[in-house]
C-alpha cells in the first residue's frame, strides 16, 4: 500500500476541482440506473491487501452484479496518490486504496471528492529487521537506518509515531534514527545488501524480507491496535458518482461483500486467484511460501474499521503531516449502502465514526 502524505501532492488545478461535480458517463434513468450502455471504472493495486478487487474481477462477481448494461473497466495502479489523482480527474469511479491517500484526497478537496464506502483488508504491516543489526528493543533503534515505502505514508507514519512513543527522534528532527523512504522493491534490495537495518513495510514485502532477506520480525503492527485490527485498505467512490448512481454503488457493494465471504470460505482458492491476477498484471507471480505466510499476517474484511482510520489521521497530524489545523473527517464515510447490503444478507452492520 504505497501512500503519500498531503505535502507531497501537486497543487490541484481549478479544472480538477470542478471535475468533482461532474457525473459518471452514460445515460441515467429516474431510479439512478443507467438506461443504456454504461462504463464503471474500477481502480486497484495488484497486491495482497487488494485481494477483494483481484478476486472479484477474476471471478466476474462485480460484472455479474452490475448487470448486462454496465461494462466494468479496470485500471491498476502502483501508488495511492496516482489512484486519487485519477479519481479527481474522473478517470475512475470506485477504487481500493489505503487509509492515508483516502484521507489526503478528502482533505485536499475540502471534503468534496470522495467517500469511503467499505473496508477491504486489515493488518498486513510488519517491522522487519536484519539479525546482524542487533535490534531487540526500541532503544536498539538508535543510530539505525530504517526504511519505509514513502514519506508520510501509512507505514511511515506508523514508524514515526512508534519512535515518538518510545522517546526516539528521527534524524530530520535532530534525532539519531534515520528513516529512508524508498519504494518496496528497492527496500528489499537495500535490506539484502545490508544497507538498511530494518523496514516497516506492508505485505507481501514484509514476508519477502523474512524469506528472501533472512530478516526477523521485530514487530507485527497488529500488536499495537485493540483486537489486532487496523484498516489497511478501503473502498472509495467519487462523491459525484455516488450521488448520481447510488443503486450501482449498492450493486458493486453486493459483489464486494460476496467476494469477501468467498475469500474467507475458500482461502486456498482465493490465494491462487490472487497470485494468478498478480502474474497477469505484473508479469511475475509470488512464490507460494511467500503468499501463504503473508496471508497469515492480514485479514480480509468489509468493515472499514472507522475508528482506526481516524486514529491514524490523529497520529499523522501530531507528526505535522496534515497541515496547521486538525482536519475534520466527519463526512468522509458513507456506509448506508454497505449496511443495507449487510442487512439484506443477515449480517451485522458496521459502525460509523
Amino acid at each position: 500500500m504505497r501512500t503519500t502524505i498531503i505535502h507531497l501532492w501537486r497543487i490541484i488545478p481549478l479544472f480538477m476541482l470542478l471535475a468533482f461535480t461532474l457525473v459518471g458517463c452514460g445515460a441515467q434513468s429516474s431510479n439512478n440506473n443507467p438506461t443504456g450502455p454504461f462504463t464503471l471504472r474500477l481502480g486497484y493495486f495488484p497486491n495482497l491487501t487488494h485481494a477483494v478487487a483481484l478476486v472479484g474481477v477474476a471471478r466476474g462477481t462485480f460484472k455479474d452484479a452490475l448487470g448486462p448494461n454496465v461494462h466494468l473497466e479496470t485500471k491498476t495502479f502502483n501508488a495511492g496518490p496516482a489512484l486519487i489523482e485519477a479519481l479527481f480527474a474522473s478517470d475512475i469511479d470506485i477504487g481500493y486504496i489505503g487509509p492515508n491517500p483516502a484521507i489526503n484526497g478528502y482533505i485536499k478537496s475540502n471534503g468534496a471528492a470522495l467517500r469511503i464506502i467499505a473496508g477491504a483488508s486489515s493488518g498486513g504491516a510488519l517491522f522487519v529487521v536484519r539479525p546482524d543489526a542487533h535490534i531487540h528493543s526500541p532503544t536498539d533503534l538508535a543510530n539505525k537506518k530504517i526504511a519505509t515505502p514513502q514519506v508520510g505514508g501509512t507505514q511511515d507514519v506508523a514508524l514515526r509515531y512508534y519512535l515518538q512513543q518510545h522517546g526516539l527522534q528521527t534524524a530530520d528532527k535532530g534525532g539519531n534514527v534515520q528513516i529512508i523512504p524508498t519504494d518496496n522493491p528497492n527496500i528489499l534490495s537495500l535490506f539484502q545488501q545490508g544497507k538498511i537495518d530494518g523496514a516497516w513495510v506492508p505485505e507481501p514485502w514484509a514476508t519477502r524480507l523474512v524469506i528472501e532477506g533472512n530478516g526477523t520480525v521485530f514487530l507485527d503492527e497488529r500488536s499495537l491496535w485493540p483486537n489486532g485490527e487496523f484498516v489497511t485498505t478501503n473502498v472509495v467512490v467519487r462523491t459525484a458518482f455516488l450521488q448520481e448512481y447510488p443503486d450501482l454503488v449498492k450493486k458493486f457493494l453486493q459483489a464486494h461483500v460476496e467476494t469477501v465471504q468467498y475469500i474467507l470460505k475458500n482461502p486456498e482458492n482465493a490465494k491462487e486467484i490472487v497470485n494468478s491476477e498478480i502474474l497477469r498484471i505484473t508479469g511475475k507471480a509470488l512464490a507460494k511460501k511467500v503468499i501463504d505466510q503473508a496471508y497469515t499476517n492480514l485479514d480480509i474484511t468489509y468493515d472499514p474499521l472507522t475508528s482506526t482510520l481516524l486514529q491514524s489521521a490523529d497520529r499523522a497530524y501530531s507528526l505535522g503531516f496534515l497541515g496547521q489545523s486538525k482536519p475534520d473527517l466527519a463526512g468522509i464515510y458513507h456506509l448506508g449502502e454497505l449496511n443495507a447490503v449487510l442487512t439484506s444478507r443477515g449480517l451485522a452492520s458496521v459502525a460509523g465514526p
